[in-house]
């Protein structure tokens, strides 16, 4: 459903009636442009690194706002976007399937689109939607149903509507999508539920499937229309038909490495969770019990879906520690290509840009119990009585032994993006120091029913604090400087050339963090949580900064104890823009 504001349209056509199409040459630029965000990730490898310098150090404490737009309602859920800026307007998601068009200069809506979300959606972490993404005259993005939508970027009218992936099968959608060479490239939510994982490209003039590629062995690939290649070999690391369940959702998008021609996609928990159903309860000769390709990344030939490479983070995965989380292509200080990524089970890692090959990974936090670490092929060293235990041993079969495990199920870091700086050459993680007891229970597969097999209660593992946002140098896993928060950080984190870190906390302060030092230059109370992505551009010589406010997202629906310690945060839906005004640009 389409609702256009007519005087924000005419404020808007009075800029110019011929308005310039979002090109292949803008998407691949965008990192370097400064005049507008057209990716998720501020570019396509992700780092979320502006060059702007205009606003820095020295000035940062004269960033005011400049406008704040309502995205509506009481109590509107998680507010998780990155907006998009270009030609004047910004496009923002919103909870519930939601998008918005909004004049830059004034704030005022011009148009906003609803999808008609049925009944009986499954998302298993809030109704958020995570971004969008824009191509020529189109503005694209997901929906809670399982569906990608491309409207007219000016009008908000509907272009094209497509289907993901059964709904009512546990199927959803809430990442950005990705554009590379005139395809749109999606993956899929529902890992919870026993779905497979996949990655789709489509036509992006007409929303038609181009390939598909499954995540988890012994499903076929498709390329126009047509089987291709099956994933991996049937049976090769998952007994018997549990393969048609496997999970491995690709829930939280992709990154592009122009370099080498690759998308970079991560892969979800293997379904069920409790991992003795999947012969990964014990130490096995080989990779029989690896459960490939759930948790894991995987490099995927544009043109085709093939496979290129993959690498697991957790093999025979046990504690639903998703391998989901952004790789962001890097070069390093020696000059070096690199893929770095800080994964949910707590551990950093290096991989080689050109084939996925591991280099090196050390933990980013406390009191890891699950794995003494990773060995030197990359695969982990596991504290086997850190498994959750085999409910099949237990008296009657009901409930396996507890175990409390570091870090919980939501990760040393969930989804909130980190940053990368080529200006220090750090990464910035936003992450969270808890724990938690989880044990196993028998469970049998049920379409559209949840397929977990454990329970689980999460933790805090230290009194004064929770989150905490570290600068970690990549070429030594050292952690530079950190930043404690009470409750969880749950939003995304930008750098800048003006030597800045932009991050904003579920209490609602917007705060910019030297990222030398860590210390806090600048904060704003924006009334609601925090777990949205910022980004700067620049306008007429003057630079900008963007988020969104709205507390909600996992935390408050799966957090256990720490649910309850949080559960004073409001909830809301701002986007609150600031702005470095011109004479005030050189005022220390």
């Amino acid at each position: 459903m389409r609702r256009l504001m007519l005087a924000a349209t005419v404020s808007l056509l009075a800029v110019g009636a011929a308005q310039a199409q979002v090109t292949a040459e803008a998407i691949a630029n965008d990192a370097t442009t400064v005049g507008d965000v057209v990716t998720n990730g501020m570019g396509q490898t992700l780092q979320r690194y502006s060059p702007l310098e205009t606003l820095n150090r020295d000035n940062v404490q004269n960033l005011v706002p400049a406008w704040a737009f309502s995205l509506g309602g009481e109590k509107q859920r998680g507010q998780e976007s990155q907006p998009l800026v270009y030609d004047g307007i910004m496009y923002v998601t919103g909870s519930y399937s939601r998008l918005f068009a909004i004049d830059i200069a004034t704030g005022k809506e011009i148009w906003q689109y609803d999808a008609r979300l049925p009944e009986g959606i499954l998302p298993c972490c809030d109704v958020v939607n995570r971004g969008a993404a824009l191509h020529g005259d189109k503005v694209i993005f997901g929906t809670l149903d399982a569906r990608l939508v491309a409207l007219d970027r000016k009008t908000g009218d509907v272009i094209w509507n497509k289907e993901i992936a059964d709904y009512k099968a546990g199927y959803s959608y809430t990442a950005a999508p990705l554009i590379v060479n005139d395809l749109v490239i999606t993956g899929n939510s529902g890992g919870e539920f026993g779905i497979v994982g996949e990655v789709q490209a489509r036509d992006v003039e007409t929303g038609e499937i181009v390939w598909t590629r499954p995540t988890i062995e012994g499903h076929m690939g498709t390329l126009n229309g047509q089987p291709s290649t099956m994933t991996g070999t049937l049976n090769a690391t998952w007994p018997g038909d549990m393969w048609r369940t496997g999970g491995g959702a690709t829930w939280l998008g992709g990154s592009y490495d122009a370099e080498t021609d690759t998308l970079i996609f991560g892969t979800g928990n293997p379904a069920p969770w409790n991992s003795h159903l999947r012969n990964a309860g014990t130490p096995v000769e080989g990779n029989a019990g690896d459960n490939l390709y759930a948790a894991s990344r995987l490099g995927i030939d544009p043109a085709t879906g093939e496979i290129k490479w993959h690498f697991q983070t957790t093999p025979r995965e046990g504690w639903d520690f998703d391998g989901v989380n952004e790789v962001v292509a890097y070069t390093d200080r020696e000059g070096n290509g690199r893929l770095a990524t800080a994964d949910r089970n707590g551990f950093f890692y290096v991989l080689n840009r050109e084939d996925g090959a591991f280099l090196r990974a050390t933990p980013f936090v406390s009191q890891i119990s699950w794995a003494e670490g990773i060995d030197e092929t990359g695969r982990p060293i596991y504290v086997e009585d850190n498994r959750p235990g085999d409910p099949s041993a237990a008296a009657e079969g009901e409930k396996g032994e507890t175990v409390f495990a570091v870090p919980s199920f939501l990760g040393g870091k969930n989804w909130m993006p980190m940053a990368f700086s080529q200006r220090t050459g750090n990464f910035y993680v936003p992450s969270n120091e808890w724990g938690m007891d989880i044990w196993n229970e028998p469970v049998t597969y049920r379409e559209g029913a949840a397929y977990l097999g454990s329970g689980f209660t999460i933790k805090p593992i230290f009194e004064d604090h929770i989150g905490s946002l570290k600068a970690i140098d990549p070429d030594t896993g050292e952690i530079k400087w950190e930043y404690k928060n009470e409750a969880p950080l749950w939003g995304g984190v930008m750098t800048t050339a003006g030597g800045l870190v932009f991050t904003g906390t579920p209490e609602g302060e917007f705060i910019a963090l030297d990222d030398e030092t860590g210390e806090i230059l600048w904060s704003f109370q924006t009334g609601s949580g925090i777990v949205g992505q910022p980004i700067t551009w620049e306008q007429d010589g003057e630079q900008y900064v963007t988020v969104v406010s709205g507390w909600g997202g996992a935390v408050p629906l799966w957090g256990g104890e720490v649910a309850n310690r949080v559960n004073y945060l409001n909830q809301g839906g701002m986007v609150w823009t600031f702005k470095l005004p011109r004479q005030l640009a050189s005022a220390g």
